[in-house]
């Protein structure tokens, strides 16, 4: 089977890898890829957020099989131009990329269809956005609608910084995204990430994670795409993802069946789990970044097919198998970020990283100027290490990332705290 993957972050990097070791792949294309992805694939310049593009070339190179790593192809209805084609694709359609596309489309979505999450209102006026939260009050939620790489969400502990993010957003901060916000009460308990592969009609559950949004250690700085995560996550209880699967993720998948517009894909639940059980914070449609890495790290089945199987309305009826293992990544990304970063600084010692025992070095945001690997974008590297727990896989992952000669980066060091602050519960973390 000849495999394309669309993207060239370390999401993109860990299913490469992932796919390469099925013995249903016979040829693998990255587009446009990395420096990483290209130890086990082929690159290919590509423009995936151009449907058409996209689907000329996957005709073009008799591709099986299209993967969409990132959200941007899928709101731009790439899988639609690929399913008219005749090219399956493990992603939904335009329509259904909307529960992420769109924060206030799934929002109403889950009220109609009875999904738990928190109360919200919907604004396109900046003076009623203003006037609401002086109402609420804070701690509030205030979010762009639209696709923001991660950062379009402000939890406003006081008045001040909700009316902040408001004039931001609506001043253009996250350009289109931002022209609608959603408001949205804040919830209480402990967030954490559930992901379930689904044909349009079969749901299965994919493995959990949980993943450190803010930029510094304790939780602070502003929000980012993700500083490092760790699977599987104790508070994701069997008893947890099961009654998410059957409250949120399952409702989810029935609500776009029913509107015509079947979820094939991965969809990925960002949960509140509080006192009353877990709520909705937001979906994603795609693997998320860090989670895929530390999932994926762990999956010990043959991938494609599942993704296959999603794509083409025949999911396997079992769940994949994951090793008993922990993962956990360490963001290491360039000065600057979540804000304007520093390119070009090189970056050495990949290759002693890796010599640390369960250690991979998955590329997020890099280039090769002549023999040099250099920094070129905000999340550089991916440093993510096995171990028979979330202690030896965290030490295992400090000491690769420690092991690198990257001046201009830095990292968050205390990536699992939380996991490690918990009472042992590895007989009931999901995927053990």
């Amino acid at each position: 089977m000849k495999v394309l993957v669309l993207g060239s972050g370390a999401r993109e990097h860990a299913l490469a890898l992932a796919i390469a070791r099925s013995p249903q792949c016979s040829e693998l294309i990255v587009a446009p890829g990395n420096p990483g992805c290209a130890t086990v694939a082929e690159l290919a310049k590509l423009d995936i957020v151009d449907p058409a593009a996209v689907a000329a070339f996957a005709k073009a190179r008799q591709i099986d099989l299209v993967v969409v790593g990132p959200e941007a192809p899928l709101v731009a209805g790439v899988a639609d131009s690929l399913e008219a084609a005749g090219i399956a694709c493990f992603g939904p359609s335009r329509v259904a990329a909307q529960l992420e596309g769109s924060k206030g489309f799934t929002k109403d979505l889950c009220r109609e269809f009875s999904i738990p999450t928190a109360a919200y209102q919907r604004f396109r006026d900046r003076d009623l956005a203003l006037a609401y939260v002086r109402e609420r009050g804070a701690p509030i939620v205030v979010k762009a609608d639209g696709l923001a790489a991660g950062k379009g969400v402000v939890v406003a502990q006081n008045l001040a910084d909700a009316e902040a993010a408001i004039e931001a957003m609506f001043a253009g901060a996250f350009g289109n995204a931002g022209a609608e916000v959603v408001i949205e009460e804040l919830l209480e308990g402990e967030e954490a990430s559930l992901f379930a592969l689904s044909d349009g009609s079969r749901v299965v559950m994919f493995g959990g994670a949980q993943d450190h949004k803010r930029v510094g250690d304790g939780d602070t700085g502003p929000n980012t795409g993700g500083m490092g995560a760790y699977s599987p996550a104790p508070v994701l209880t069997v008893e947890v993802a099961e009654r998410a699967m059957r409250e949120i993720l399952k409702p989810a998948v029935d609500a776009m069946a029913a509107r015509g517009a079947p979820f094939k894909g991965v969809l990925f639940a960002g949960l509140m789990i509080g006192a009353d059980g877990p709520k909705l914070i937001e979906f994603n449609v795609r693997f998320g970044d860090p989670e895929a890495e530390v999932i994926l790290a762990r999956l010990d089945d043959d991938i494609v097919e599942f993704l296959w199987g999603a794509a083409t309305g025949r999911l396997p009826a079992r769940e994949p198998n994951f090793a008993p293992d922990a993962a956990l990544a360490v963001i290491v990304a360039a000065r600057g970020y979540p804000g304007e970063v520093e390119r070009g600084a090189e970056i050495r010692g990949l290759e002693d990283a890796e010599s640390v025992p369960g250690v991979a070095v998955l590329h997020g945001g890099t280039r090769r100027v002549g023999a040099a690997l250099v920094a070129d974008g905000g999340r550089v590297l991916a440093i993510t290490a096995t171990g028979a727990d979330v202690s030896q896989a965290r030490d295992r992952a400090y000491a690769g990332a420690d092991r690198l000669v990257f001046p201009g980066g830095f990292f968050r060091r205390d990536i699992g705290a939380r996991a490690l602050a918990r009472p042992s519960a590895s007989q009931l973390d999901v995927g053990r």
